[in-house]
């Protein structure tokens, strides 16, 4: 009698070892989901975070042009002056990064050419004016940069004649505008 106990006592406690073992891979698997759930919330938070400073931030370009116009049209006072610094401050804390200066190569994932003027003498065209700072939040562009650009003329152009003195011609091509068809 003593044999079928030992033997039942072997049985349980391989039972109860299986068992410890499946709620131990049981275990291990609600704990890796519940650590993928949280990586994947927290990463969803980052995201909403940066959408939302991206559309406000999107929403405050207007106001940073306005005040960057009244710096440069006004006479510069001090409470002009401390709204420009807190504004461009603020934005800056935020991650906002103003892009677009004279001599950028252009590029046109960055700038968009209002006009362009043509140097023969140009190998690449080069912004020659900034109409409207461009700006970005990380890799995200939340607005091109609007300028001039000169450079040479474009591939083509010489080909019909007159075209320097058409509208719209080589020499000033303005955006949408490709002059007369051919």
């Amino acid at each position: 009698m003593d044999e079928t106990r030992d033997t039942d006592d072997v049985q349980d406690v391989r039972e109860l070892r299986r068992l410890l073992r499946e709620r131990t891979a049981d275990l291990q698997r609600v704990k890796a989901e519940y650590d993928n759930y949280r990586k994947r919330v927290r990463r969803d938070r980052l995201a909403v975070r940066e959408i939302a400073v991206a559309n406000v931030l999107t929403a405050l370009l207007p106001v940073l042009d306005a005040v960057d116009r009244a710096c440069a049209h006004e006479p510069l006072t001090p409470g002009l002056k401390d709204v420009a610094d807190t504004l461009a401050s603020r934005a800056g804390a935020l991650g906002l990064v103003e892009f677009g200066e004279v001599g950028d190569v252009f590029d046109p994932a960055r700038h968009d050419a209002l006009t362009h003027h043509v140097s023969p003498a140009a190998d690449r065209l080069v912004c020659t004016a900034v109409l409207r700072p461009g700006y970005r939040l990380g890799d995200r562009l939340l607005r091109p940069a609007h300028v001039e650009v000169t450079g040479p003329p474009p591939p083509g152009s010489g080909d019909r004649p007159g075209d320097a003195d058409t509208p719209g011609g080589p020499a000033l091509r303005t955006a949408g505008h490709r002059g007369p068809p051919a």
